[in-house]
């Protein structure tokens, strides 16, 4: 097993209680875990829990982490866990055991396509156009929004994302053409209708 992880972190250190190492392990992914938090439940005070539970997770069962995937990978796992225990308090309807499930063949058939070609590349990373991305986000069910979180925003490879929700590649791979093809749906009626307005 390597025990050296990104940037030199020491897995050793980690373990030892090293608050130094710990400190440095915080200030690396404090920033991605608080985005993800705040992307799965659309709160700063709900994204601070998760963080927060994150990285007290870590120092309660970092002895347990045995380097089988990347310390990101084990990161994602418990902020992802955090984020959806926190739905599924706050939304006991929300069947979340889907997660971790099969899923169903569902096709998803869009029903506009607007052909973004044309739109100069700062338009669509305007401040206005990241609000709308992130808003037609919060509107993706749990179950593909965590994917479509880890693997396009995050950065995760489709194995890491797998590995971190305890789902197949197979699994992955198909929630995340669903949650993609949502958004580009969702972003199509809206760029769509602006279109319609400017003309």
């Amino acid at each position: 097993m390597d025990k050296t992880m990104p940037d030199d972190i020491s897995l050793e250190a980690l373990i030892a209680g090293d608050r130094a190492e710990f400190a440095r392990l915080v200030d690396m992914y404090s920033g991605s875990i608080y985005r993800l938090g705040l992307r799965m439940l659309g709160s700063p005070q709900d994204a601070e829990d998760v963080l927060q539970n994150t990285f007290i997770n870590v120092l309660t069962h970092i002895q347990n982490f045995e380097g089988r995937s990347s310390l990101a990978t084990w990161l994602y796992r418990i902020a992802a866990n955090e984020a959806l225990m926190l739905i599924r308090k706050k939304k006991p309807e929300v069947n979340l055991e889907d997660v971790e499930g099969g899923d169903e063949d569902e096709d998803l058939k869009p029903t506009q396509f607007v052909d973004w070609s044309g739109l100069p590349e700062d338009e669509l990373l305007s401040g206005e156009g990241k609000s709308i991305l992130d808003a037609a986000i919060q509107t993706l069910p749990e179950s593909l929004r965590i994917v479509f979180l880890l693997r396009d925003v995050e950065g995760l490879s489709i194995r890491e994302t797998a590995e971190a929700l305890h789902l197949t590649e197979t699994n992955v791979k198909t929630r995340l053409l669903r949650a993609r093809m949502a958004l580009r749906e969702g972003l199509s009626t809206y760029y769509g209708e602006r279109f319609i307005r400017e003309e």
